[in-house]
């Protein structure tokens, strides 16, 4: 006799339960996503398909992603993509999870609206490109230039650029920090790696297991990044260019040091909405 078929309301409360056994904080969201990447639908119009029955194919597949999400995979992993600033920004394995704490970054430049008419901007370490697309997303006249070391990342930033209409205002290219440019910014952004290598076993598995290394990391201090770029992005900022830098949550003392040192001066801190500084602003 072939099993009872599963409704939509009915699978989302059998996987919402199995989330949360396993102490997944946002089980029903989570949930609801996978239920709804495999329907191919967006999560609002679940509510309007509860009865709808899931047909056994489906069900096998969407069985394989519940299992990948048990292993702490994170959703946006999962469907390869992540909502940041509004827009749907594609992953790979070579970029960081955009995360809602950078769009403190984004918030902080956009601040600055009123100072550049047709401002240049750089993004150093762009990973998926999210910081400079959303600040050209609400900045009509800026265009921008995004870094990345790997050819991963740029290929991913590339193509969510074409995806989200911004090509003809970017160019992502591979790169150590601004070795090479010749080109002054008005703005230069980054989130770099800043966690220390011994605090990696303490991180939560969804960030240990599944961000790259090389977007994490930052040497025994977690300061290794900010102390290559910074000195970089200094020789490549015009005259009263600003500098932005995200930040972890103890590190910022050391590095409004760093910027001093090299002739930056530290202009404002930015707090996220848990109220952990987390974006530097410093001049040249």
């Amino acid at each position: 006799m072939p099993a009872p078929a599963v409704t939509v309301s009915q699978r989302v409360a059998e996987i919402t339960q199995r989330f949360a056994t396993a102490g997944l904080d946002t089980a029903r969201l989570d949930a609801r996503i996978l239920i709804a990447h495999v329907l191919q639908l967006e999560p609002s119009m679940l509510f309007a398909r509860g009865d709808t029955e899931i047909p056994p194919e489906t069900a096998m597949l969407l069985e394989a992603l519940v299992v990948r999400r048990l292993a702490h995979e994170p959703v946006s992993r999962i469907v390869g993509k992540r909502e940041f600033w509004g827009m749907d920004f594609v992953l790979n394995a070579d970029t960081l999870d955009p995360r809602a704490d950078t769009e403190t970054l984004v918030a902080a430049v956009l601040g600055l609206k009123a100072a550049y008419a047709a401002p240049r901007i750089l993004d150093l370490g762009t990973g998926t490109g999210c910081i400079l697309l959303a600040v050209l997303k609400d900045w009509p006249a800026a265009t921008g230039m995004g870094i990345d070391s790997s050819s991963g990342a740029v290929a991913a930033a590339t193509a969510n650029a074409a995806a989200l209409g911004f090509s003809s205002r970017t160019l992502f290219q591979q790169g150590n920090w601004c070795e090479g440019l010749a080109e002054r910014f008005d703005i230069i952004v980054s989130n770099p790696p800043y966690i220390a290598a011994s605090e990696i076993p303490e991180l939560m598995a969804d960030v240990r297991d599944f961000d790259p290394m090389a977007a994490l990391v930052a040497g025994d201090d977690g300061l290794a990044a900010y102390r290559a770029l910074i000195p970089d992005a200094r020789a490549h900022l015009k005259v009263g260019g600003r500098l932005f830098l995200e930040i972890g949550a103890g590190p910022g003392p050391a590095v409004t040091a760093l910027l001093e040192s090299h002739g930056l001066k530290p202009v404002a801190a930015y707090r996220d909405l848990a109220g952990i500084v987390r974006c530097l602003e410093a001049i040249a």
